[in-house]
């Protein structure tokens, strides 16, 4: 592991600064698990760090021009079929990354591709499909994509949750509704028998709860 990869896993920012501006050749080594310094803290949750430590994007794989966005470089890649449906070495599929992080453009571009819908991501922590991605992110406006295309609103990922269990989790009423518009079925239970409405009361959502719960009777 480089110094800059210690800096980002540490939560060190401006150490993961100093050290990208004075040694730039450290943003485009990669880890172990063949991930860019970039996508390691924007996994981290801190995207303006994740921006300024990228490399130049003609350097950018699909997966990392999906997940930060960058059409032109992703438009380019996608010239080659099989970049659409390929797996990061970590697991996801480049339309898991737009969902994720990479906004509705990068996931359009990608649906146009024939990224497959469905596909469910390899990952150890996260076996999820795209429109799960997008609603454990609340990105309503990746999932109206996904959903326009045909996307399957009661698609389960790991542990069973569908996306209106996770959008219930998050308290999101317009990703909630658009899922229900797009024929998400509220009285979809859990392994352990909770609904929709029962994810969302436990969280502390209840006037989405009652919404559910009238929905599901």
């Amino acid at each position: 592991m480089t110094e800059l990869f210690e800096a980002i896993a540490a939560t060190d920012p401006g150490r993961a600064r100093e050290l990208a501006r004075t040694t730039p050749e450290l943003r485009e080594q990669r880890d172990a698990q063949g991930l860019l310094p970039a996508m390691r803290a924007l996994y981290g949750g801190d995207r303006e760090l994740a921006e300024s430590l990228l490399p130049p994007g003609t350097e950018l794989n699909a997966f990392e021009a999906a997940a930060f966005g960058r059409l032109e470089r992703l438009t380019e890649l996608l010239g080659d079929r099989g970049a659409a449906n390929g797996f990061s070495p970590d697991g996801f599929t480049a339309l898991h990354l737009a969902c994720f992080s990479g906004g509705p453009e990068a996931a359009r571009l990608l649906v146009e591709h024939g990224a497959e819908l469905e596909a469910l991501a390899r990952s150890d922590f996260a076996r999820i499909r795209p429109l799960g991605t997008a609603a454990f992110r609340g990105d309503a406006e990746s999932g109206r994509v996904l959903l326009e295309a045909g996307a399957d609103p009661n698609s389960r990922g790991e542990g069973g949750f569908t996306p209106l269990h996770s959008a219930s989790q998050n308290g999101d009423a317009e990703l909630v509704d658009l899922l229900l518009e797009h024929g998400a079925n509220p009285g979809e239970a859990l392994p352990d028998g909770r609904t929709p409405a029962d994810v969302a009361r436990e969280h502390g959502h209840s006037e989405l709860a009652d919404r559910l719960s009238t929905r599901t009777a």
